[in-house]
């Protein structure tokens, strides 16, 4: 075990830790020279990591180098993933802290950084892309000394791209990140020799089955052992053991310390879960009856582990066929099979037929589920307006009365708009679907989700970022001066923000004010009373589900504006002219109509009698009316993804 280091590389989004992580391999000799031509980037699995140039699944690899074992956590960089990285600094004694010397410290790089300090690692920091031209080296290094308080001795310089300065870090991975012998990270651990692990991610093998990614804490596993998974009580004896290196590599035994995987052969993921503790199926069930009667006694079988990932996104997926239906829900099935993050509950909607309202840990996630689900599994979706999770305190509800009767008497009221599922321990009403509004007779109080917001910028940029953040009701908190890099002097400037604001087109519109210098990081901490209203988009006098939104009063009518403005370009032309309408209640605050097309009725009549000529136009008049009647408007996808941008 002394021989052992387990680290993950973390960083800003873009700042090169695939790359990296990709020359550590290669110089290891991990990967075959092969292997690295026919990919970018080798951890980077998935076509769209590839097509991106960004990580979304976290990857772990096996590699010897000079008599030791390094095992390499690759982590995503958006802020959207920000769970993944969290679950590898939980599998690890230490990380590579890598900072773009093109571009300094960025939000992100201090969102990490607190993250990795909160484990307790040990952090190495490295400044990457040396061997770009606009490299400012030494003025990053005085930025990471006075920002997070290393020394200029600490700090490591390579290039992920050439692969200069990374035997360096290697060296160094080994001499300062300690092994798992020299961290005693369980505490409640009484017993060494006892298998358990860490169950740190997921995901699930056409021929293997459920594969969970394990850090051994205690003890060791061998291939015939059998094992419980303690938070689903799943017993089972794995088909295969191993490390991934990072192809597959089975092994007859895993021991403390290490890094592998457990391949279950179980069909379901769900009975794995990321946070779980596995344990030798002997000792998990001798303590079973002591766990029964003291709950302490059943929390130290449990190792540390972390909270299950929390939506901040929820937005409707139906397939544009209905008769896609099945094979949509079998997709989105075998998809969340990979992605612990992501979750979904059936629904119907009047318009749009079945489909599943999904959880998303931010609006990258949403849109990168979509694109795999159509391109993977050739489908073709409508997506609802995305929106964040309410909560609704209803009227003539007694809140002081038993819980349990609460959410009954809540449920009753609601008809139908929510189950007993859908309340909190406080009795509240959890909305996650505008279509699940309840009627605002019902309503005492929304409240409304708002998360912490950290930008780091140059300064010259100040104003017009405090513009945006005025006009999304963000609440300024204070400014810190950070560094200087170059001729730029940065700034970091605290909010607090509605969630609702900041997930649509808050970073475009950051990027586009300050030139795309400045960067942004959000973290969800509570919520508040808000003055939230339900905008519902008419087309021909009939409500569109899938337009609706949820909006603050005070922007409700101007967002209600743009929409139908948008919507009068993108819905096609009929016969008959088609009021698109906005709608608070029964307040129409905003309409637009798009004009019917006109066919020259007379255009054969060279001359003809007055009378005629008006028969001809009453009866084309008759026609269009029945038409308005009877006729049906599609709205074209178009419009829809128009919506998600408004």
């Amino acid at each position: 075990m002394d021989q052992i280091r387990n680290f993950c590389i973390i960083a800003h989004i873009d700042h090169g830790k695939s790359t990296l992580a990709d020359r550590i391999l290669e110089i290891t000799g991990s990967v075959t020279e092969r292997e690295m031509k026919d990919k970018e980037r080798v951890l980077d699995t998935l076509e769209l990591e590839q097509e991106r140039g960004i990580t979304i699944k976290l990857q772990s690899a096996r590699m010897n180098y000079k008599n030791h074992v390094l095992n390499l956590i690759d982590t995503p960089g958006h802020v959207d993933f920000s769970y993944e990285v969290s679950r590898s600094l939980a599998a690890c004694e230490g990380c590579l802290l890598l900072v773009d010397a093109t571009q300094g410290i960025q939000a992100q790089t201090l969102s990490v950084f607190y993250a990795a300090m909160e484990q307790d690692l040990k952090i190495i920091p490295v400044i990457n892309k040396i061997d770009l031209p606009s490299a400012q080296v030494e003025e990053t290094k005085d930025e990471i000394v006075h920002t997070l308080g290393f020394s200029r001795d600490e700090i490591l310089c390579c290039s992920g791209k050439t692969g200069a300065g990374v035997t360096e870090i290697l060296d160094q991975i080994i001499e300062r990140i300690p092994s798992p012998s020299k961290k005693n990270v369980i505490e409640s651990n009484r017993n060494n020799e006892v298998f358990r692990a860490l169950v740190f991610d997921s995901f699930f093998h056409e021929h293997k089955g459920a594969i969970a990614l394990v850090r051994i804490f205690s003890g060791k596993i061998q291939k015939n052992d059998k094992v419980k998974f303690l938070g689903t009580d799943t017993e089972v004896t794995p088909i295969e053991i191993g490390y991934i290196t990072p192809s597959f590599f089975a092994s007859s035994e895993l021991r403390n310390g290490e890094v592998g995987y457990i391949a279950t052969g179980l069909k379901d993921l769900k009975k794995i879960h990321t946070g779980d503790t596995v344990t030798s199926y002997s000792y998990a069930d001798t303590n079973k009856s002591l766990a029964t009667q003291n709950s302490t006694e059943e929390s130290k079988l449990k190792l540390p582990g972390y909270q299950p990932a929390k939506s901040m996104v929820f937005a409707s997926l139906f397939p544009v066929d209905a008769d896609e239906f099945l094979t949509f829900s079998e997709s989105l099935e075998k998809l969340a099979m990979n992605d612990a993050a992501l979750n979904y509950q059936k629904i119907t909607s009047p318009a749009l037929g079945s489909g599943f309202l999904c959880g998303y840990l931010g609006l990258l996630h949403m849109e990168i589920t979509q694109e795999r689900l159509e391109r993977e599994f050739n489908l073709n979706l409508i997506t609802t307006v995305p929106s964040v999770e309410y909560k609704i305190k209803l009227k003539n509800i007694n809140y002081d009365e038993n819980i349990e009767n609460v959410i009954q008497k809540s449920v009753q009221m609601l008809k139908g708009l929510g189950t007993t599922d859908d309340f909190d321990d406080n009795g509240y009403y959890i909305l996650k679907s505008v279509t699940k509004f309840p009627d605002i007779a019902y309503i005492d109080q929304v409240l409304e989700p708002y998360s912490k917001l950290e930008i780091i910028t140059p300064e010259e940029y100040i104003g017009p970022i405090m513009q945006l953040c005025s006009e999304k009701r963000a609440e300024y908190k204070s400014t810190e001066y950070l560094s200087t890099t170059g001729s730029k002097k940065y700034v970091q400037v605290k909010y607090e923000v509605p969630s609702n604001e900041i997930i649509t087109d808050f970073f475009d519109r950051l990027k586009s004010v300050s030139q795309g210098y400045a960067s942004m990081d959000y973290n969800f901490f509570e919520f508040r009373v808000s003055d939230i209203v339900k905008v519902d988009i008419l087309v021909n006098h009939e409500a569109s589900e899938p337009l609706s939104f949820l909006s603050h009063r005070t922007s409700a009518d101007a967002r209600g504006r743009r929409l139908v403005e948008k919507l009068k370009d993108l819905i096609p032309r009929q016969q008959f002219p088609i009021p698109i309408q906005a709608a608070i209640g029964m307040k129409i605050v905003a309409r637009e109509t798009i004009p019917q097309y006109r066919k020259d009725v007379l255009a054969g009549m060279s001359g003809g009698h007055v009378e005629r000529k008006k028969k001809l136009l009453q009866a084309q008049k008759k026609g269009k009316e029945r038409l308005k009647t009877f006729g049906s408007v599609e709205v074209p996808k178009e419009a829809f993804l128009a919506a998600l941008r408004n």
